[in-house]
């Protein structure tokens, strides 16, 4: 059987042998709830486990154990299974046969960098919209949260089977946008020599000034030669664009691109706002009053209607992503749309679900992961200014200091749906307690010993498994075949903490297994056989760093 499948056939087995007894009247006729497959916590108790007695006592009338062991004897233990066994109150606990895991030493160093992947996904278009800050400022340490979580995701749920795209949606419409334009031009004209005030909402921080100088470096006076009314909108595209360029190169430095920028201009362009708007008035989730026009979002069960166009005829970013979701899924015909979203987005989540709703899409095929806020600390104290600027803290500082492994480690081993404190001292401290070295040095370490035997000229492909008996070897390959679950865990649950916690986890077992069984020794046959798992144990690790984007590094 498949690797990837160990855990779902054995709930499958589960349910085919119920129906089985039920059949043959070993057991009551009851409806059959879904068969949940985990792994127990005490390892002693086995490598799966099953409730489904419990479940089922209420319905059938009877013990669970007695349930258990109705059903355990009916269930057809395959190759991979070694013991069934009932233990109270109810459970039906699974262990996994020695030799099948050993086995499965070879079946990883065959699969190498595919190892992991599975094919839940069945070529289901994804698209990821992640990041998407208004081009107005550089990106903080908030948005490099949500640009690894998207690229992530996206790379995790690629290795279960979707096909995925991942999207920048430009803001480059509206009020923001406007005063960003105004504020360019002001600084512009400061940096010819012209005293020029900066106007209301304007953005006051030092990259302002450095665009500016930039522009007037490369155009002179060109933008004074013009009228106000010409100079702003042409100075404003080059400053969009310059900022563009930066978020791209912030983001490269921890590897994230994206397939796809998308321009929120375009929706009014291309007709995408004005279509979208005809399908909600033809639903009847449109009303004119107090002088705007109002999506009626209480009719979907909102606590309040939304204002979509103001009094004086322009729409709100609302409009903007109700367009840009009928682009997403009528338009485009992704499958699911997932968003990550700052913290401040939170109450725009169920009027958003309401949008869907009103343009006839199911609201279960978007889903939006609010993505809370970072607070950096240094010796334990909140940091909040830059030394560089004296102003709010870049994420690409931040990536300059500790490096683009640790940020990604880090922003990852946090669900999104929890703030965090990112210690910038313990990102850069070279020992255990930074579990960024800690996971990288067992990489490190595995990479030391295959070439320690390279020198020796100890050829290890014939190596016999069968002989990892020892417990810390049966332990580490445990651990290093539940990777395909891992992927499969966060590609449904759209949760990629677990990936940083595996890669611990794994790196742990490693790290006991080297201590307790020495690799290369007098004998041969058993030194190939280790040099084998230590051959898989780094294809596992290495799949599980770039599975994060992160590097695995052969020396440190």
């Amino acid at each position: 059987m498949e690797l990837s499948l160990v855990k779902n056939k054995i709930a499958a087995l589960i349910e085919h042998s119920l129906r089985e007894a039920q059949e043959r009247d070993l057991l009551p006729k009851v409806l059959i709830p879904e068969v949940l497959v985990e792994h127990p916590q005490n390892p002693e108790h086995g490598d799966y486990a099953t409730s489904l007695p419990l479940k089922l006592a209420r319905s059938m009338g009877m013990n669970p154990m007695a349930i258990g062991e109705k059903l355990a004897g009916v269930i057809q233990a395959g190759e991979e299974i070694e013991k069934i066994e009932v233990i109270p109150p109810g459970f039906i606990n699974f262990v996994l046969k020695s030799r099948w895991l050993t086995s499965q030493v070879e079946t990883i160093t065959d699969q190498g960098q595919s190892f992991g992947s599975v094919n839940i996904g069945d070529g289901k278009r994804v698209q990821i919209e992640f990041v998407s800050v208004n081009p107005t400022g550089p990106l903080h340490v908030g948005h490099g949260r949500g640009a690894i979580l998207g690229n992530v995701l996206a790379s995790v749920m690629g290795a279960a089977g979707f096909n995925v795209e991942k999207e920048y949606y430009i803001n480059d419409a509206g009020a923001q946008i406007d005063a960003f334009k105004n504020s360019l031009f002001v600084r512009y004209q400061q940096s010819r020599g012209i005293p020029a005030e900066m106007p209301p909402n304007a953005y006051l921080g030092d990259y302002m000034k450095e665009l500016a100088d930039r522009i007037a470096g490369e155009d002179g006076n060109k933008y004074l030669d013009m009228s106000v009314d010409k100079a702003v909108p042409l100075i404003g595209e080059k400053g969009l664009g310059y900022m563009l360029e930066w978020i791209r190169e912030d983001l490269k430095l921890l590897g994230v691109e994206f397939d796809n920028w998308f321009s929120e201009r375009t929706l009014y362009q291309q007709g995408q706002y004005e279509r979208a708007m005809a399908i909600i008035k033809e639903k009847g989730f449109i009303a004119k009053k107090e002088g705007a026009t109002w999506f009626v979002s209480t009719a979907l069960g909102e606590d309040k209607d939304n204002v979509l166009i103001r009094g004086d005829g322009t729409p709100t970013y609302f409009a903007s992503d109700i367009a840009y979701h009928y682009d997403k899924f009528i338009v485009r015909g992704f499958d699911r749309v997932i968003n990550i979203w700052g913290a401040d987005h939170q109450g725009h989540v169920p009027r958003m679900k309401a949008a869907a709703s009103a343009l006839d899409i199911n609201a279960d095929r978007l889903k939006i992961i609010i993505s809370q806020m970072v607070s950096l600390k240094r010796q334990n104290e909140i940091v909040k200014v830059s030394k560089r600027s004296g102003e709010l803290i870049t994420l690409k500082e931040v990536i300059e200091e500790v490096g683009a492994d640790a940020c990604i480690f880090f922003f990852l081993s946090r669900t999104a749906d929890s703030q965090m404190d990112f210690d910038l001292d313990l990102a850069k401290e070279q020992s255990d307690e930074n579990p960024v070295y800690y996971v990288q040095y067992a990489y490190a370490r595995i990479c030391s010993i295959l070439r320690l035997a390279e020198e020796k000229g100890i050829s290890f492909q014939d190596g016999d498994v069968s002989l990892l008996v020892h417990p810390a070897e049966q332990a580490l390959i445990r651990k290093m075949v539940l990777l395909p679950e891992i992927v499969e865990m966060v590609a449904r649950g759209l949760e990629p903490h677990h990936l940083p916690y595996y890669s611990q986890e794994l790196a742990t077992f490693f790290h006991s297994f080297y201590k307790q069984c020495r690799v290369i020794t007098d004998d041969m046959p058993l030194s190939k056989a280790r040099l084998k798992l230590v051959q898989a144990a780094g294809v596992v690790l290495s799949r599980t760093l770039r599975l994060m984007g992160m590097t695995a590094p052969e020396r440190m």
